[in-house]
């Protein structure tokens, strides 16, 4: 084999363990995201005691045959801490809003008036909002528990690759700073919800 081509397939060998490198670490990051974006759906799910559209986000109508998320065929808002008000583009969709949220499990006893659909938010107890808290906290456990089963399983790659023990190191270095950015935003989202659920 001629020397350019026993130096090509070398380089062509390195480049391919970099690469595979690379995606260990960017799949990482892919995979937290979306751990991130999973707390975020839950944590949505646990309502506050104050009204908010987000509350209303995973209500689907049937339209025209079709699942459809309430906020493309409705207007959602608050007029206070305490009200949601749906006011439907077609006036013939407000039965099926009204069902969709009574079948929702969602606690909330939607009011139509024939113009738009009303919902009355009650106020938290505290015991309520104790249990509240820990229920998003065990979510963000759970979230975190996600993070360092993504390290783990990164790290144990990274050590099968044909690469020195310095890269290894290095690219267990950048796992974990992955690792804690993405720890501190689950942190940070508990606490903003735990303030959420606990402001009166």
């Amino acid at each position: 084999m001629s020397q350019a081509r026993k130096l090509g397939l070398e380089y062509s060998h390195k480049f391919n363990i970099m690469e595979e490198n690379l995606n260990i670490i960017n799949k990482a990051e892919e995979s937290m995201i979306s751990a991130i974006n999973h707390l975020e759906g839950e944590l949505a799910k646990i309502r506050a005691g104050k009204a908010n559209p987000i509350m209303l986000k995973n209500i689907s109508v049937d339209y025209y045959g079709n699942q459809t998320p309430l906020n493309q065929v409705a207007n959602v808002n608050t007029p206070n801490n305490q009200t949601i008000s749906i006011q439907p583009w077609e006036k013939s969709l407000l039965d099926e809003i009204e069902k969709s949220i009574a079948d929702s499990n969602l606690g909330f006893n939607p009011v139509n008036n024939g113009e738009s659909i009303i919902i009355n938010i009650p106020p938290l107890t505290e015991e309520r909002r104790v249990e509240l808290t820990k229920l998003a906290k065990t979510e963000s456990d759970s979230a975190k528990v996600t993070i360092r089963n993504i390290r783990q399983d990164s790290n144990q790659k990274i050590k099968s690759l044909d690469i020195s023990e310095d890269l290894k190191s290095n690219n267990e270095i950048d796992i974990q700073e992955l690792t804690d950015k993405y720890s501190k935003i689950i942190d940070d989202m508990f606490s903003s919800k735990e303030k959420d659920i606990l402001t009166l």
